[in-house]
């Protein structure tokens, strides 16, 4: 027999976080790729070997498809206010 769930009134923390997945039909989308060569830290490699043999998958895809969704979410085109133009010091 499984125990009984007993439950209490601690107060719950929570917070909302933005919807980050992309729709399905954005996963079966596949880009044009570009070769590169990046040297990241043993500690990184490890973590996401294992992390995609949890989930069945290749490491070096789950890293392509993190670098896709930081680009996706900061590349916004650029403003004329967010430009910056370069100041002349003066010696004084």
């Amino acid at each position: 027999m499984k125990a009984k769930i007993k439950y209490t009134d601690e107060p719950i923390e929570a917070k909302v976080i933005r919807d980050f997945l992309p729709p399905p039909e954005e996963l079966a989308f596949r880009e044009e790729g570009v070769k590169v060569t990046i040297s990241l830290s043993k500690k990184s490699i490890e973590f996401f070997k294992s992390e995609a043999a949890k989930h069945h998958t290749q490491y070096q895809r789950m890293i392509r498809k993190l670098i896709d969704t930081y680009v996706e979410t900061y590349d916004k085109p650029l403003t004329s206010r967010s430009t910056r133009t370069t100041r002349k010091r003066v010696s004084g």
